[in-house]
């Protein structure tokens, strides 16, 4: 069969490293954000840069991050 030179596409969903469940919350945590989350002392203002740094890391740093930017999420810290 000849190759008709598509290519098939990859999304970030297809990554099995954060879960739907985990997609879903970030989405909601970063639409619309103006202040950033701190995770692991770095600053994050939109999901894609959250989800690309949670990927970076392991298993358990990820959970971790991940915790993190939930809690600040539903309870910003106090300046």
């Amino acid at each position: 069969m000849p190759s008709t030179g598509l290519k098939m596409t990859v999304t970030n969903e297809d990554d099995p490293t954060l879960t739907r469940t985990q997609i879903r919350l970030l989405r909601r945590i970063y639409n619309g954000r103006t202040v950033p989350i701190i995770a692991d002392g770095r600053p994050f203002l939109t999901y894609k840069a959250a989800s690309r740094y949670l990927r970076s890391l392991a298993l358990q740093e990820r959970d971790s991050a991940y915790a993190e930017m939930k809690a600040q999420a539903i309870s910003p810290p106090q300046d």
